[in-house]
């Protein structure tokens, strides 16, 4: 940092008798590249304590934007200081302005607050998958003001922190083991305590299938169309439960079809 700075003395030395406005631009422009590669280190060191600590992602990836946005502010502040412009009357002008600038100001701060609840609660992390406002996916990143799910048609979708204290959303991975349901309806004359033994039976070979709860049937409805139960099964991978869920259908679908002939 010292041999930059001196770097950047010397060279605004040697454009003193130049054009003020090529010797700001110069200027500005190594401020710029000093900053991007304070950022580049900065981020080069953090991932190494990442590695050596086992920090979570989530957390490192706030603490990159803080880094990034901090970084960046103190380099727009020392341009505008070379160009000779007061940092302070700006700082004044913007609060004489405050009410034309307060609601975009307060949607930001409250992203930035909203982003720290998310990294105190620990309420999901990146590799989580969580659903808001009808939207699931997995979480990508989480930001200093946003934050990245990918859905499972890999569409990105960009939440902004202050919608996850203003709405319900859910965490599908929060646990360690969830529970796998598929709705099926059976004939009337379909022998129910046989069926729910062949389901158990057929379902415990899975090897993705926990012992413990056993897999199980719940009925929840005599419609008019057949008897409507609900197939269960636990796993220890919640993140693939859409995946197990047609597993057992395609298997359930044979036993089925093996009782009906």
């Amino acid at each position: 940092m010292i041999n930059q700075l001196s770097m950047i003395l010397a060279i605004n030395t040697a454009l003193g008798t130049i054009n003020p406005l090529i010797k700001n631009l110069v200027v500005a422009g190594i401020i710029i590249l000093g900053a991007v590669i304070i950022v580049r280190v900065a981020f080069y060191l953090l991932r190494r304590t990442t590695k050596r600590w086992d920090m979570d992602l989530t957390v490192v990836q706030v603490l990159q934007d803080i880094i990034k946005y901090s970084i960046y502010i103190i380099a727009a502040a020392i341009i505008l200081k070379q160009m000779g412009i007061d940092v302070s009357a700006i700082v004044l002008s913007l609060g004489i302005a405050g009410v034309a600038v307060g609601f975009g100001a307060r949607e930001v701060i409250a992203n930035f607050i909203s982003g720290l609840f998310i990294l105190g609660d620990k309420s999901f992390k990146v590799g989580d998958t969580i659903e808001i406002s009808n939207k699931k996916g997995k979480v990508t990143k989480v930001g200093f003001r946003t934050t990245t799910i990918t859905t499972p048609n890999n569409s990105v979708i960009t939440v902004p922190n202050s919608a996850f204290s203003s709405n319900p959303y859910i965490n599908y991975t929060y646990t360690d083991r969830r529970r796998v349901d598929l709705n099926v309806t059976l004939p009337y004359e379909t022998d129910l305590e046989k069926i729910g033994q062949i389901f158990e039976e057929e379902v415990s070979k899975f090897s993705w299938v926990l012992t413990e709860p056993k897999p199980n049937m719940l009925i929840k409805e005599l419609s008019d169309v057949g008897i409507k139960v609900t197939l269960s099964a636990w796993t220890d991978e919640p993140w693939k439960v859409a995946k197990y869920r047609t597993l057992m259908a395609k298997d359930i679908k044979k036993m089925l079809g093996k009782e009906n002939e």
